[in-house]
């Protein structure tokens, strides 16, 4: 390998969300996500449903407040 030019390989300390932590080795130090395999719905068997309806009603008001104000100007 070739001197300097890759980058420095370091033990790290992985944090979720959930509160799970995870040591291993990267080129960042800590790092923080949002989700694990402790908590993924694919791993722990639980379903859990996003509010697609209130999803989709919240954006028919704020398009249609926009359309309001592109039809008076």
């Amino acid at each position: 390998m070739k001197a300097d030019i890759h980058p420095d390989y370091q033990a790290t300390t992985i944090h979720c969300a959930c509160g799970t932590t995870y040591h291993t080795r990267s080129t960042k130090r800590d790092l923080k996500i949002g989700i694990c395999a402790a908590c993924h719905p694919f791993f722990t068997g639980e379903q859990k449903f996003v509010d697609t309806a209130g999803r989709i009603e919240k954006f028919s008001r704020r398009y249609s407040t926009a359309q309001q104000r592109k039809k008076s100007a």
